[in-house]
């Protein structure tokens, strides 16, 4: 008996001792994400899906690369084990991306030089996103500012990335939306008018969502700028190869950044990127951070301290994308193809860009800044209220600042769609 009540009293105890939930608000969905949502409920079958920048065929369909299929059957074949990978990837991963990336496969003599000197250090990451989040972990524990200012507009998960690791972002000007088109005179001053040492996102290619990027002399500009004000550049590539339709023509800044440490104007600075565009590699979650160093010796510490930061946040990334990127790179007549066939991704996306401009309506609205624009997405110069009547009168679906993917636009749908934005525009006025 005393001991039926002892065992009460300390099940009492313990169960009065657990703590409760604080109220939780309803989040609202993610801008982006939650439009898919909104599209799959949609019952009309004219509805198109504008939202989400992941490529469609031209029956309105997701696909696998060829290349990527063919590297997966090698894989099939020669895999042997599903061990975890290093913190930070395999060495391979590593070095085929610097190769990649910073010396061009053999065309950078700088970026070779770099790699050389032990002066780069990657880490494969769970692709562009958690690249993001891992460098903003890494400057808010060791950059001298907390600082960091993107273009406006930018791509719209950015702020939450850098917020929730502790940066302070704001913006720097870029876009006019009155003019459609870059705002280059306001962007060159905001950038003038930073802290030294802030630290500023750049888009090396293919601007997320305006599609207008800086021409070369432009980029010298504001590099010069960032040397007199010794701000650190961050890059963010999500979409290389989309601009040209040749991953090596799309990285000019990254050429023009490594020249700028070998001739000692810059000393360091660092690179997000992701093989989910342009290998199709979505679901794989596969990309890689990669940021240029002083000296080999600092590169020893700052890979150290990015494999204690992962450690806890994730443990390693994910090895299947990465062995298909590590197959195709070390293949050469797979890389051929893998090149050959982004090449006629971006045609498509091209061709539908020129399309959808035909059958636009010129006289109610000029539409000349589609054709200077690049990538996956038409930033359309549409008015909130004007997307919001596209969702809900013509079940077109595209977030409410106007940009169209521009890959869920086909043979079957360009009329469709153009018809529906001549209307609303007409409507509007």
């Amino acid at each position: 008996m005393l001991r039926r009540n002892i065992k009460s009293t300390r099940s009492f105890s313990i169960t009065a001792s657990l703590g409760k939930w604080t109220e939780i608000p309803l989040a609202p969905p993610d801008k982006i994400l939650g439009i898919s949502e909104a599209y799959n409920k949609d019952s009309n079958n004219k509805k198109i899906n504008l939202g989400v920048g992941a490529y469609r065929d031209n029956f309105g369909k997701p696909i696998i690369f060829p290349s990527v299929k063919k590297a997966e059957v090698l894989l099939l074949e020669k895999e042997t084990e599903k061990e975890y990978t290093p913190i930070i990837g395999s060495k391979n991963f590593q070095n085929l991306v610097k190769n990649f990336i910073f010396n061009n496969s053999g065309k950078d003599p700088n970026g070779e030089k770099l790699i050389n000197e032990g002066r780069i250090v990657t880490s494969q990451t769970i692709s562009g996103t958690g690249s993001l989040r891992v460098i903003a972990d890494f400057f808010n524990r060791f950059y001298s500012s907390k600082k960091i200012i993107v273009p406006k507009p930018t791509w719209a998960n950015h702020i939450a990335v850098l917020k929730d690791a502790g940066l302070e972002p704001s913006f720097y000007e870029y876009y006019n939306t009155s003019i459609n088109g870059l705002d280059y005179e306001k962007l060159i001053e905001s950038i003038k008018s930073v802290d030294n040492e802030t630290i500023i996102l750049l888009h090396a290619c293919c601007h997320n969502p305006t599609g207008m990027d800086l021409t070369n002399e432009q980029w010298d500009e504001v590099l010069n700028i960032i040397i007199e004000k010794n701000l650190y550049p961050m890059v963010d590539m999500a979409y290389q190869g989309f601009s040209s339709g040749d991953p090596y023509k799309d990285i000019e800044v990254i050429r023009k950044l490594n020249k700028l440490v070998v001739d000692g104007k810059i000393k360091s600075y660092s690179l997000c990127q992701s093989f989910a565009k342009n290998m199709g590699l979505y679901g794989e979650r596969t990309g890689s951070i990669s940021i240029i160093t002083e000296s080999a010796e600092q590169s020893q510490s700052i890979e150290s301290q990015l494999k204690k930061l992962i450690r806890p946040m994730y443990s390693s990334p994910p090895i299947h994308g990465s062995k298909i990127v590590e197959t195709i790179f070390s293949n050469e007549e797979l890389l051929n193809q893998w090149l050959t066939e982004l090449n006629e991704v971006v045609g498509r996306l091209n061709t539908v860009r020129t399309k959808l401009f035909e059958k636009l309506d010129g006289s109610i609205y000029n539409w000349d800044h589609l054709n200077k624009q690049r990538g996956m997405f038409i930033y359309t110069g549409l008015s909130q209220e004007q997307v919001i009547k596209l969702r809900n009168e013509y079940s077109v679906y595209a977030t409410e600042d106007g940009r169209f993917s521009i890959s869920g636009v086909n043979d079957d749908n360009v009329d469709y769609l153009a018809d529906a934005m001549n209307k609303v525009i007409k409507e509007s006025k």
